[in-house]
């Protein structure tokens, strides 16, 4: 769960949840992996499926998630 930093009302979460260590970790984490479906939504053509049935459907998933990997290696090994 992601903190509300909202003025007009309170936060979900406590500053007990908030200062750990954990939670920071966690958030790191959580923007990997947004930023990993927001390209597969996007530039992987992941908005809408064109493909009926759950296995097609995983099969695509899986290979645009292999073309990210693609894209993210080249991009490391230019780094």
């Amino acid at each position: 769960i992601a903190q509300t930093t909202d003025t007009r009302r309170r936060s979900a979460i406590d500053r007990r949840t908030t200062r750990s260590a954990g939670y920071a970790l966690s958030q790191r984490i959580r923007k990997r992996i947004e930023e990993v479906w927001g390209w597969m939504k996007t530039v992987g053509g992941f908005r809408k499926t064109r493909f009926k049935g759950r296995e097609r459907t995983e099969m695509a998933a899986y290979l645009v998630g292999a073309a990210y990997n693609l894209v993210r290696m080249a991009r490391l090994a230019a780094a």
